[in-house]
């Protein structure tokens, strides 16, 4: 069991609890929309959710020694054992740069700085992915209630969760931990794991 694991446990619960509860504001222009799901959205969300009993073969799959040599405790924590940053304490709540993140686990492209906004919830938030493709819809039902987990399609890894109370044009908001995410400014040379990926793989999600 990863350190973080019984350590955040509680902050964990206390996260989920702000999360259920926060009201979110649309700030890609720093300007505000009402708050509140959509049934649109709500009903587009639930038919991307993957069957409860999905079984996937992933294009990366590591063992768990070579997962915990690849990552920090705590990425492994909220990459590989669905953790969940503290609110307002992530890298890149509240960074705004132009730019693309990239998957920490396998340096997948996931989302564009385009797609980036400030919902005022204390974590990374974007209205989509880079590429439809880039992520999969999982169920969760962990801490007694019910929420779509978001992971990356090329091994799985858990990013964050998805909420239908986001702003136009998709009424979605990916809540995403930056732990999860490397960060690449537009001009700048990704890093290696990156550029292995994109070689293997090509620039799409």
């Amino acid at each position: 069991m990863s350190i973080y694991t019984a350590a955040g446990r509680w902050a964990t619960v206390v996260t989920i609890l702000t999360l259920a509860s926060v009201t979110t504001a649309f700030a890609g222009g720093r300007s505000e929309r009402a708050p509140g799901p959509t049934e649109a959205s709500e009903q587009a969300l639930e038919e991307r959710v993957e069957p409860e009993d999905a079984d996937f073969r992933y294009p990366i799959e590591l063992s768990e020694a070579e997962w915990r040599a690849r990552l920090s405790d705590f990425e492994y924590y909220i990459l590989r054992e669905k953790g969940t940053e503290r609110a307002f304490s992530g890298e890149y709540d509240g960074f705004y740069e132009r730019g693309t993140y990239y998957s920490r686990a396998t340096g997948q492209p996931l989302f564009s700085s385009e797609h980036k906004y400030d919902s005022r919830t204390g974590w990374p938030s974007f209205w989509q992915p880079i590429d439809p493709d880039a992520v999969l819809y999982m169920p969760d039902h962990s801490f007694g209630m019910y929420r779509i987990e978001v992971v990356d399609s090329s091994s799985g890894s858990h990013l964050g969760h998805v909420f239908p109370d986001g702003p136009e044009p998709t009424g979605l908001r990916y809540c995403i931990n930056s732990a999860a995410l490397i960060f690449v400014a537009e001009g700048d040379e990704p890093p290696p794991l990156v550029r292995e990926y994109l070689e293997r793989f090509g620039d799409s999600g």
